[in-house]
């Protein structure tokens, strides 16, 4: 019996804004939903660039360096590679109940678009749309070009969910933690996962 209410399959690919990633890892593992990490070696240099950690070549370095960051145990976190085609996300027979590509490179989207499943980011996406499983995709680039958005507009016909990283700023903040968590905020909504990241539109202030 599972003993995690929800599974969400995360995808890490090589565009900028990787801590919008990394914060929805943190937040859905302390939801208590289980999470199958994928991430690409483009992700990998991103890391090192915008966060300055460097990742072992790994997936089963990277998930014990994460499980013990995160404190979880168990199979709360699985993080897979690039090619280990038996992992449950490659087959529509065991699909996680939701997937997300944050950061997602215009070539992933195009990818997923074009229904290409040359790696696992792809397959898994692959997988999500033919499943009828909710998928979201967190584009990070600008300006976007007419194929850029003809890929979005292709996508969001077959129900994907384009979510691209646009902070409000309604809410005043003061830190650029507070810009990310609005982002995974919203993430977090289309995924109906509970969290405090923000005070909601409309809700009065906790200390006016």
């Amino acid at each position: 019996m599972n003993p995690f209410p929800r599974t969400v399959t995360l995808a890490l690919t090589g565009a900028s804004g990787m801590p919008f990633g990394l914060r929805l890892l943190e937040c859905l593992l302390a939801a208590g939903v289980r999470v199958y990490l994928l991430y690409s070696q483009a992700a990998q240099i991103v890391i090192k660039q915008e966060i300055g950690e460097t990742w072992p070549s790994r997936a089963r370095e990277v998930e014990t360096m994460l499980r013990v960051r995160y404190a979880v145990e168990g199979e709360q976190l699985r993080v897979f590679g690039r090619e280990e085609w038996f992992a449950p996300v490659a087959s529509g027979s065991n699909p996680a109940d939701a997937m997300v590509i944050c950061p997602c490179t215009m070539g992933t989207l195009a990818a997923v678009a074009a229904g290409m499943s040359d790696n696992l980011i792809e397959r898994a996406a692959d997988v999500s749309i033919k499943e009828g499983r909710k998928l979201i995709v967190v584009p990070r680039e600008t300006p976007y070009s007419a194929l850029h958005l003809e890929n979005m507009l292709k996508l969001a016909r077959l129900g994907v969910c384009i979510l691209p990283p646009n902070p409000g700023f309604y809410h005043h903040p003061q830190s650029i933690a507070e810009l990310v968590d609005f982002v995974v905020a919203r993430i977090l909504d289309q995924l109906a996962v509970p969290h405090q990241l923000m005070q909601r539109w409309g809700e009065a202030p906790e200390n006016p």
